[in-house]
């Protein structure tokens, strides 16, 4: 009988920019796991991810279709990790988690060797620079984190 597959989710503001990057690298990275990604907040829902998201991650060989959508209660249920991109998202994620699930919340950038402090968030950028840099501490913390496993 073949094992279940272990579920992350990914954790941005919008659900457009990082989070959506951090699960098609995740998903490159890997076949082993089930992921998705979601937002905190509504602002975005049913839109697809930003152009330069999609930009950035094709110049890395990497496709990228999601339709962006909130992070629901059950979410804490159904995930066995819930990665957030930085301080911010998990003090709401913290908020919102129900009683038994907090072991659950982990912030991507514990698992970046160069010890960056987050995923800054590239949407307000004028350039794709911050896309960029995103798509790097992703790679690299993800690629620990499955190191890790």
């Amino acid at each position: 009988m073949a094992e279940k597959k272990k579920r992350i989710l990914f954790i941005c503001l919008g659900n457009i920019c990082r989070s959506p990057m951090a699960m098609a690298i995740f998903r490159h990275l890997t076949d082993e796991w089930e992921c998705d990604s979601a937002a905190l907040g509504p602002w975005h829902a049913g839109n697809s991810p930003d152009s330069r998201a999609r930009k950035t991650l094709d110049s890395y060989g990497i496709k990228l279709t999601h339709s962006a959508r909130q992070v629901t209660k059950n979410d804490f249920h159904t995930f066995d990790i819930v990665m957030g991109m930085d301080d911010e998202n998990m003090r709401a994620l913290k908020k919102l988690a129900p009683s038994g699930t907090e072991h659950k919340l982990k912030l991507i950038t514990e698992y970046d060797p160069e010890k960056a402090d987050c995923v800054p968030d590239p949407y307000y950028d004028s350039g794709s620079e911050g896309f960029d840099l995103c798509y790097k501490i992703c790679k690299r913390s993800l690629e620990n984190f499955l190191a890790k496993q």
